[in-house]
């Protein structure tokens, strides 16, 4: 009579995760490309430069890209700041004598 597989066959749960051992990524030369392409193009963010290394024939996942890229400091403003007028340029309001006075 053949034997039928159950669920007590199976190694527990946890030994995948209790021979688990992280290994260190080398991605130094991933990130010298990026840090180079950011330099030269510097409002490109982390989508268009990762465009560019896919032409470039890098094997990189764009989770990597962005990954590095906020590694590197290398985020964009999302607004530019407002230009704010010295406090020394400022001139005084004349005082309004009645309404609709100019």
């Amino acid at each position: 009579m053949p034997r039928t597989a159950s669920a007590f066959d199976a190694p527990p749960p946890w030994q995948g995760t209790y021979f688990y051992r992280p290994r260190p990524r080398d991605d130094r030369a991933e990130r010298q490309r990026i840090c180079e392409i950011a330099a030269t193009r510097i409002r490109y963010g982390a989508r268009r430069i990762h465009v560019l290394l896919r032409r470039e024939s890098w094997r990189i996942n764009h989770k990597k890209t962005y990954r590095i890229y906020c590694e590197e400091s290398l985020n964009l403003r999302r607004k530019r700041p407002k230009r704010r007028v010295a406090t020394e340029h400022w001139q005084t309001r004349p005082a309004v004598s009645s309404l609709n006075a100019c």
